[in-house]
């Protein structure tokens, strides 16, 4: 069964955007989880514009799921991880001024580098996974570089998905034949949405989990951040 873990970066943002304490990043958290979510994902960025380093601690031994934390391996993001030890990291090749994240690791190119990040977290029991384009090649190079499960950046996939979700899907379904094969777990995030969601996973049951924020949030503006999780969780479960 595919996993929702609720990346929660945009009620931060909008707690930073005001000051003070509205909404409540880490009452925001629990309520996530009390209302379903099977994970919660943060996503620091070194000048901490959404998340900042002292939420992570903070909410870090509230959480009852499943934990993720993304970000790329920079020193004081690896410091963080070492600290507050996740179930999960999520290693990013973002650069610290981009908006979004936008493209996956070449896992070839960076080999030696991220099998050392592996290493370390995987050497304190902290399960790594590595964002990655729908590139078979790519996800094989993060198999030799040591790591648990592959994110599969899935950006393209909802833009073109009204074009054609089958097209929209297949280099997707590539990449993830390629995980399996190479006993990696598989993890997918970016741009899923109410309206693409069910089509990916029935089209990939074996994918674990996908990490879900912006859309969540947007929805919840109409709907409450209640009834969309549980709407995104029946996507999800859609036969």
């Amino acid at each position: 069964m595919t996993r929702l873990s609720v990346n929660i970066n945009k009620i931060a943002t909008l707690r930073n955007a005001r000051g003070g304490n509205r909404p409540d990043v880490f009452q925001a958290a629990l309520d996530c989880e009390r209302f379903g979510a099977e994970g919660i994902t943060v996503h620091p960025r070194p000048d901490e514009r959404h998340i900042r380093y002292s939420d992570v601690l903070a909410i870090r031994p509230a959480v009852s799921t499943e934990f993720n934390i993304e970000g790329n391996p920079i020193p004081r993001f690896c410091s963080l991880v070492e600290s507050v030890r996740p179930d999960q990291v999520t290693l990013v090749p973002d650069a610290e001024d981009a908006l979004t994240s936008n493209a996956g690791w070449d896992t070839i190119r960076n080999r030696e580098f991220l099998s050392g990040i592996c290493s370390r977290f995987k050497a304190l029991g902290i399960r790594v996974s590595v964002f990655v384009d729908p590139d078979p090649e790519m996800v094989r190079g993060a198999a030799a570089c040591g790591a648990d499960r592959v994110e599969l950046y899935t950006a393209a996939y909802a833009e073109n998905f009204q074009l054609g979700p089958e097209d929209a899907i297949a280099p997707y379904v590539k990449a993830a034949e390629a995980a399996r094969e190479c006993s990696l777990g598989l993890n997918a995030g970016h741009d899923l949405s109410l309206e693409n969601l069910a089509y990916f996973v029935q089209r990939i049951p074996w994918t674990d989990e996908v990490s879900i924020g912006h859309a969540i949030i947007c929805d919840a503006l109409y709907m409450g951040l209640e009834k969309t999780i549980g709407a995104y969780l029946e996507e999800i479960r859609k036969k």
